[in-house]
């Protein structure tokens, strides 16, 4: 639990300068799509022993819920104007967010792979 939270405040820390400095558009569009799904994942790991890949798929559905209600513009029907808000959930349907989102998933996935030795056991325990 120790690594995911050193995990986690490296890429918060991360996204954080994404944002900040607003580097270009495929890595605050893209590049910080697939970090996010991997802090989240982080995150959730800090507090939760579950399986990987039951994490790894709860964080990506998440996302694509997340996704699915931009595409209904949410936030527009809400009427959110917080720059901060609306950067956090969004506000603009993206497919290539899709496609970055499971990007960060198959990274999650490949990533436990390599670091745990056993990994049925690690992947598919509950």
């Amino acid at each position: 639990m120790k690594n995911y939270l050193i995990v986690f405040i490296f890429l918060f820390i991360t996204e954080i300068a994404i944002a900040y400095f607003h580097f270009n558009a495929f890595i605050r569009g893209f590049l910080g799509d697939v970090l996010v799904i991997m802090l989240m994942y982080s995150s959730l790991k800090i507090f939760i022993k579950n399986n990987v890949l039951k994490t790894a798929v709860s964080v990506l559905a998440f996302a694509y819920f997340v996704e699915l209600l931009q595409l209904f513009k949410l936030a527009e029907k809400l009427n959110i104007h917080s720059e901060i808000l609306l950067t956090i959930i969004g506000s603009v349907f993206d497919v290539s967010d899709l496609a970055a989102y499971f990007l960060g998933f198959l990274l999650i996935l490949l990533l436990e792979k390599v670091l745990h030795k056993n990994t049925l056991q690690y992947f598919f325990k509950f």
